[in-house]
């Protein structure tokens, strides 16, 4: 008896991730679900810089603003309810001291360009295509950090908007790095908050967007731009609500391990696996908590943990515990 449709995913031939690879990883909160697993493996990776960036014009702009080297200055943040905010940025970045806001502001927009062009992969996830612009300056914003919403207009990206600002951001990116994977995914996070017919058509307009993109003929995205269906995974073959965390909204703990292991069945090289099992057992050793820690068994334990990780340090100098 077959008990789920599965969707068939064909492993990519070339420029697959190991230990030498160098993702930057953009986008809604699904990119730090999966973030979370290439930390514990202990892959090189940088996560959305500015925050999570939910749309694509967000991130084209993130991406634009880096590579043009933009320096943020006071006319580029505002005051509001006792921070100083950013409506490039998301609201983890948000500070009571202005400068520390442009502080960081500048170090991460830095540090995005230098992260782009050393990045063997580019894992871009788009949440919605709902976006806010700004009655004064006409601006779309990344966030609105809870400002009256009489201030914004809400309006839905068009798939042929969508095309444009993916064609954009991947220009951006070759532009610097010609050698980089760009691997797009929908966020399986239904944005019911807009409305499930409203959410429903938001993420059509993505995956029709994406596609029309990836389908075109021009060589920037047949060679090196693809798609991951972390969306139709979980529409499909987790179409259930026991995959879900208890707001019936977003992928539970099982629910992101079963997309992270058909992700690795795509994109992770074989010779990955080997050091990924080890590390695993590292990061359960760490965690253990044992009875007696004074006792001579725990002593031996803790001495070849030790062993385990100098081994795996020896080998790739980046991976710390």
């Amino acid at each position: 008896m077959k008990l789920q449709t599965k969707i068939l995913l064909q492993k990519q031939s070339n420029n697959l991730i190991d230990y030498n690879s160098n993702m930057l990883l953009l986008g809604s909160c699904f990119v730090e679900n999966i973030g979370k697993k290439l930390d514990y493996f202990k892959f090189k990776n940088t996560q959305n810089p500015l925050g999570i960036l939910f749309h694509p014009k967000a991130i084209e702009n993130l991406v634009s603003d880096a590579i043009n080297e933009k320096t943020y200055t006071e006319e580029d943040i505002f005051f509001h309810n006792e921070q100083w905010h950013c409506f490039d940025a998301h609201s983890k970045l948000s500070n009571t001291s202005k400068d520390d806001l442009l502080i960081n502001l500048n170090k991460n927009i830095r540090s995005t360009k230098q992260q782009i062009q050393e990045s063997t992969h580019v894992v871009i996830t788009f949440g919605t295509v709902w976006v806010y612009r700004s009655v004064e300056t006409k601006e779309i914003v990344a966030n609105c950090h809870k400002i009256p919403q009489k201030q914004f207009t809400k309006e839905l990206l068009s798939v042929g908007e969508v095309y444009t600002s993916i064609k954009t951001l991947v220009s951006l990116i070759k532009s610097i790095n010609s050698e980089a994977s760009i691997i797009f995914t929908v966020s399986p996070v239904r944005h019911i908050k807009d409305g499930f017919i409203e959410n429903t058509q938001s993420k059509a307009h993505l995956i029709t967007g994406i596609h029309q993109f990836l389908n075109q003929k021009s060589s920037i995205a047949n060679r090196q731009s693809f798609y991951f269906p972390s969306y139709e995974i979980m529409m499909d073959e987790l179409r259930d609500y026991r995959f879900y965390t208890e707001d019936m909204i977003h992928p539970n703990k099982t629910a992101i391990n079963y997309i992270w292991e058909r992700f690795q069945e795509v994109w992770m090289a074989s010779i990955a696996y080997k050091t990924m099992g080890e590390i695993d057992v590292i990061q359960k050793g760490l965690q253990h908590k044992p009875f007696n820690p004074n006792s001579e068994a725990h002593q031996k334990f803790l001495q070849n943990i030790a062993v385990k990780k100098n081994e795996i340090q020896s080998q790739f100098l980046h991976i710390v515990f």
